[in-house]
């Protein structure tokens, strides 16, 4: 059978795993997926993991595509993702409409569940904010971070801890089960990113690749983006 390998921002991961069977069914071919922060995504494409599709923020693919890595006939975007705060499935849900809010939420969490805070996107923007907020040093030990935000959601979700609080994007939220998405950042903390969907150089089924992505952009599965926590 035919493999089509995926580097995939983890903020996508629930939408391509919702569509891999679909994807099989229609093409034959088994879709090896490896997904990650951004940063770990683009070091893994540089080290030479065998790779037909990338789906990064766009900032970076813009940049590979000037580098040749990516081909830029066929660059896709998937949608905008925006920034948000959940909590466990049932748990009562913390004010976070604005700064003063979310800092007091932050600070009345057992523990604050975020992606990695160097490599990927939501967890740059969330190590900056715990930073302008001024309780980072407050919540250096309380901090659970993760590779990316779908297993920070997933061990959220799984935790025996009284009041854990977690922030990534929303689609990593909205696709996790055992989860809740409480809010978007305040306004003033507002992290939107556009994620985008291209061909790398190096794949030897770049029209395979092409079909893939036109599935994961498609007018028929922009219902299911939407649900997901792409905007458009």
């Amino acid at each position: 059978m035919t493999t089509l390998h995926l580097l995939c921002a983890g903020a996508a991961q629930g939408l391509v795993r919702a569509l891999q069977a679909r994807f099989q069914a229609e093409t034959g071919a088994q879709l090896q997926a490896r997904f990650g922060a951004v940063g770990a995504m683009k070091e893994a494409l540089l080290a030479g993991e065998p790779c037909d599709v990338l789906v990064l923020t766009q900032a970076l693919i813009d940049g590979l595509v000037a580098e040749g890595r990516v081909a830029g006939a066929g660059v896709a975007p998937l949608g905008r993702v925006r920034t948000g705060v959940a909590v466990r499935a049932g748990s009562p849900w913390p004010d976070v409409t604005g700064a003063a809010a979310l800092k007091a939420a932050l600070l009345a969490s057992s523990g604050v569940y975020v992606p990695d805070t160097v490599r990927s996107t939501a967890g740059i923007h969330i190590a900056k904010v715990l930073r302008e907020l001024g309780v980072d040093g407050l919540l250096k030990d309380r901090l659970r971070e993760f590779p990316n935000g779908a297993t920070a959601m997933r061990e959220m979700a799984a935790a025996s801890e009284a009041a854990p609080i977690g922030c990534t994007q929303v689609t990593e939220i909205k696709y996790t089960p055992g989860v809740e998405l409480v809010g978007l950042l305040p306004t003033q903390f507002e992290l939107a990113t556009t994620y985008t969907a291209a061909v790398s150089a190096q794949s030897p089924q770049p029209a395979l690749a092409a079909a893939f992505i036109a599935l994961l952009v498609g007018d028929d599965t922009r219902g299911l983006r939407a649900e997901g926590g792409f905007e458009f």
